[in-house]
């Protein structure tokens, strides 16, 4: 079978397609045909050597979160799906034994991990791990959900939104932050986003957000923000200097979740204004393997459709990743086999 692996971690150039053995499935495993596979900023880093688990000695590492595709066989005691069935991976790699695997929810585990693996025909999982689709859920739409809806639906969930909320998005264009407005309409609240980009933030307007900031200064943009509301919940994948913005925006006892460190690893936070307008600062990573089925259950029934920039064959991944990279693309990047 034919693999998008990394062969070189300088960046998109790096992507080389090689052949690899089709798998077969162990026990408890399924073998699924690939038919889309959606990349992330966290296959990125990996690419451009941002990664303390995959370093030269890992090459050549096929990455890919979040597959969809159909059964093509599965392993001893597997019951849970069949040869044939439709399907999307939920990516979380949990042990199943601690604490947070028993008590829930899972993305808490203490031997938490992703899978890779997904930018290839063919990929073997673990089979409790695949969401069964409906037919009337595209693949390309199904390989969109796994790590940024899944995760802002876990964001939004966290930060207990609501009818008629105020939610704050910086970066809005990205993968999690166009998820995040399309759910937050879902949610019944409204929303608050930003980008450097006009022509990005109008094409945001046509899917539901309600105020578009351009711009990418903090200073600047907490006075826009302030203009228009208090938010009750921020939705921050930036991290860096958009996590003190965040919490100078809260309203008294807003709440806001972080998942990501794009604009930097490292933030700087007013203490004494934390505690003192009882503001809550929460971390997450992913969502529930509950929360993707609950995803695929809102596109089966219409109620959501993932963005999609643009689609890719396997052979141009290496594309995929430059347009990432440069920062063109709102929605998801999808890969097809």
């Amino acid at each position: 079978m034919r693999a998008a692996a990394f062969t070189d971690l300088v960046g998109p150039d790096g992507v080389s397609i090689i052949e690899q053995p089709t798998p077969e499935p162990g026990p408890g495993e399924a073998v699924v045909d690939v038919e889309a596979a959606s990349i992330n900023h966290h296959d990125l880093w990996i690419l451009e050597g941002d990664s303390a688990t995959v370093t030269e000695a890992s090459l050549p590492f096929v990455s890919g979160l979040d597959l969809a595709g159909e059964v093509r066989a599965v392993g001893d005691d597997v019951t849970s799906v069949s040869p044939g069935d439709r399907v999307v991976l939920c990516p979380n790699v949990t042990c199943g034994v601690c604490r947070y695997c028993r008590e829930g929810p899972e993305n808490l585990c203490e031997s938490y991990a992703l899978y890779h693996g997904g930018l290839a025909e063919a990929a073997r999982v673990d089979a409790d791990r695949l969401v069964t689709l409906p037919d009337s859920v595209e693949m390309t739409h199904a390989a969109a959900l796994p790590t940024a809806y899944m995760t802002a639906y876990h964001m939004l969930r966290r930060a207990h939104v609501g009818p008629a909320d105020l939610v704050f998005i910086p970066g809005a264009t990205g993968g999690v932050g166009v998820a995040g407005v399309q759910l937050a309409d879902v949610f019944g609240a409204r929303t608050i986003g930003t980008s450097a980009s006009r022509d990005k933030l109008d094409q945001m307007e046509h899917i539901g957000l309600d105020h578009a900031i351009q711009g990418t200064d903090p200073d600047d943009l907490r006075e826009a923000v302030n203009a228009i509301g208090a938010p009750d919940a921020v939705l921050n994948h930036l991290g860096g200097a958009y996590t003190g913005l965040g919490l100078d925006v809260l309203r008294r006892g807003g709440r806001m979740v972080v998942c990501g460190r794009t604009a930097g690893q490292t933030s700087a936070v007013d203490v004494a204004d934390l505690f003192r307008t009882h503001k809550r600062l929460i971390g997450n990573t992913m969502g529930t393997q509950r929360d993707l089925e609950k995803l695929v259950e809102l596109v089966a029934e219409g109620t959501l459709t993932p963005v999609l920039d643009d689609t890719y064959p396997l052979e141009q991944t290496g594309d995929a990743f430059a347009a990432m990279q440069n920062r063109d693309s709102v929605g998801k990047l999808v890969i097809t086999t």
